[in-house]
């Protein structure tokens, strides 16, 4: 089975028998190969794509392969490294590091990366300042423990001082630091209105900001890189097919649901027809999800072909994820 897997992951061409006595060495004659080949055949671990004398493994064969045969690959030193210094790069938001992530994937892979990042109102606040840039105008900061720095003029009352955006900061931060801004409950608002009511006003315009940045991400945003990967398999020669494809890829929902269906914590894999999508039933999925003070940030992956690399496709994936996760830590 292991042979037969390896060797049309190596040329996508079906196996014979014959191929598997001769290049593998497996100490027995075609003829026992063959009998070994009808077994697995009848189990529905390999089946025969046309009147082809060889056979190709079946989208139950991989996942006994991955679940039960596969040992996952020691990541060469060399690739270590290239990642590892990759993320040397200084950078200072979120989406900087999510286009490094996605590049390094699909071009150690050659396969097309995928990445979900959080919702604004997942993220937690790290900082929110107010200073006054003119009689009657402020300017608005909000920085997220993900890096993501937002800001806006505002227009506030005229009577508003530079001691009241200090005030209206210096609460907010008390308050609203390390939680995230779907967690703001009325209570906690209320509580902080009350404490306010003297600059009412601009603690309102506030939250208006961050409301409007809300509406602004009601979905998570999705990321992609090395679409354009997939043409160079060969088991997408019909240009049907591949349209479908990135048909699929550019609907950011139903790139978002894939990612998310594909569970929490550790690397996981999708095969072939365990997907939803028709378009994507001879595609492959692997994720891992990324971290942040030990809490699930967002979602990288990778979508490939059936006969895909896995084992070396989930060493890559996990060894940068965790490398991913270390650098959103020092934002």
């Amino acid at each position: 089975m292991e042979a037969i897997i390896i060797d049309y992951i190596a040329t996508a061409e079906p196996v014979g028998s014959r191929t598997i006595a001769r290049k593998y060495n497996l100490g027995v004659s075609p003829a026992t190969v063959r009998n070994e080949m009808a077994d697995l055949e009848e189990l529905g671990f390999i089946e025969q794509p046309h009147t082809s004398a060889g056979r190709v493994p079946s989208d139950a064969g991989y996942r006994y392969y991955v679940d039960c045969i596969m040992e996952r690959n020691v990541l060469a030193k060399e690739a270590k490294v290239l990642i590892e210094q990759s993320y040397q790069t200084k950078m200072k938001q979120i989406e900087e590091l999510i286009q490094l992530s996605l590049k390094i994937l699909s071009s150690m892979t050659s396969y097309t990366s995928l990445v979900v990042a959080p919702q604004f109102g997942k993220s937690t606040l790290q900082l929110i300042q107010l200073m006054q840039v003119e009689p009657g105008k402020a300017l608005i900061i909000i920085v997220t423990n993900g890096g993501r720095i937002e800001n806006r003029i505002i227009d506030i009352p005229e009577a508003v001082t530079k001691t009241d955006l200090e005030i209206v900061s210096a609460v907010l931060n008390e308050k609203f630091k390390g939680i995230a801004v779907k967690d703001w409950d009325k209570i906690i608002l209320k509580a902080v209105q009350s404490q306010l009511l003297g600059q009412h006003k601009v603690f309102s315009l506030a939250l208006e900001f961050l409301d409007s940045l809300l509406c602004d991400e009601a979905e998570d945003k999705v990321y992609l890189a090395g679409a354009l990967n997939i043409l160079n398999q060969p088991e997408f020669k019909d240009i049907s097919k591949v349209k479908n494809i990135l048909e699929l890829l550019e609907n950011e929902d139903v790139v978002s649901s894939m990612l998310k269906d594909e569970g929490e914590g550790g690397i996981q894999v999708r095969i072939g027809t365990e997907n939803k999508h028709d378009s994507i039933k001879e595609c492959s999925i692997i994720t891992a999800t990324y971290k942040l003070d030990g809490k699930t940030f967002g979602t990288i992956g990778l979508l490939g072909p059936t006969r895909m690399q896995y084992a070396q496709a989930m060493s890559i994936l996990e060894f940068l994820t965790e490398n991913l996760s270390i650098s959103l830590k020092r934002l």
